[in-house]
């Protein structure tokens, strides 16, 4: 059945946001409840913002896929600039992302006409190392497909903001050695890639979908562009140092929510 009445998005999201709260996973979705398209889906996200109540910090974004856009808020109770970060972990582990995180200094509100790439670099005020804190409401997040995973935030539970790093050296970071020293296993070297080539070109396109179809971008917000060497574990209670090829050293430690 398609997702069609704001009730049934209100019950979506009423399940997602008991789920976010409790760090409980569950099965999918009601069939009933389920998103069948991205505008379901999209509808699903914004009220599951309107459920918890809580201010929007930043995003996550990549360029659409399909055609479908790859987009989600992060809540600001969620984002972390202190290196010892709370987070759900699954086994033990908490599942990160290794990214660049870009602070807006000013807003870019929805208007008439479009942003210009050099509207949206001056808006820039800072770029990061950064951790996406990954996990999702499903138990089986891979049986519920793009939609039902969109609907739900795209996986994620919140970032992990690191040190500032050099602007013009991040943006053409198109490519990055991240080592892992995670102070319980051997030290790993992953072969890291921006998925997207130029690491500010899904916060061009996030820029342009909010600018027409959601609340704008704020200053203070952060906005997260995709992972460099997809998803990984890494353990409670260590000290955990990551290196982004000569961008600097992100450190962190994490706590069980």
């Amino acid at each position: 059945m398609t997702l069609q009445t704001p009730h049934a998005a209100a019950e979506a999201a009423a399940i997602l946001a008991q789920r976010r709260r409790s760090g409980v996973q569950g099965a999918r979705l009601p069939l009933p409840l389920r998103p069948q398209d991205a505008e379901a889906a999209l509808a699903i996200q914004a009220a599951v913002s309107a459920h918890l109540g809580e201010r929007i910090g930043g995003w996550k974004c990549g360029l659409p896929v399909e055609g479908q856009p790859v987009a989600a808020p992060i809540y600001a109770n969620t984002i972390h600039n202190d290196s010892l970060c709370a987070a759900w972990a699954r086994d033990g582990q908490v599942r990160v992302e290794p990214e660049l995180a870009f602070v807006l200094a000013h807003d870019l509100p929805p208007r008439s006409a479009p942003y210009t790439e050099a509207e949206i670099d001056a808006a820039i005020g800072s770029t990061h190392l950064a951790l996406e804190l990954i996990d999702s409401r499903y138990s089986a997040p891979d049986d519920a497909g793009f939609i039902e995973n969109l609907a739900d935030g795209l996986l994620n539970q919140g970032l992990y903001l690191g040190p500032q790093v050099d602007a013009e050296s991040a943006r053409a970071a198109s490519t990055l050695l991240i080592n892992v020293d995670d102070g319980a296993t051997e030290q790993r070297q992953l072969q890291g890639r921006h998925p997207n080539g130029e690491p500010r070109a899904p916060l061009y396109w996030l820029a342009e979908f909010l600018r027409t179809s959601g609340p704008g971008l704020q200053a203070g917000q952060i906005v997260i562009t995709g992972s460099y060497a997809g998803s990984f574990g890494l353990p409670l209670a260590r000290d955990i140092t990551l290196r982004y090829g000569d961008l600097g050293l992100l450190r962190a430690h994490f706590l069980p929510k």
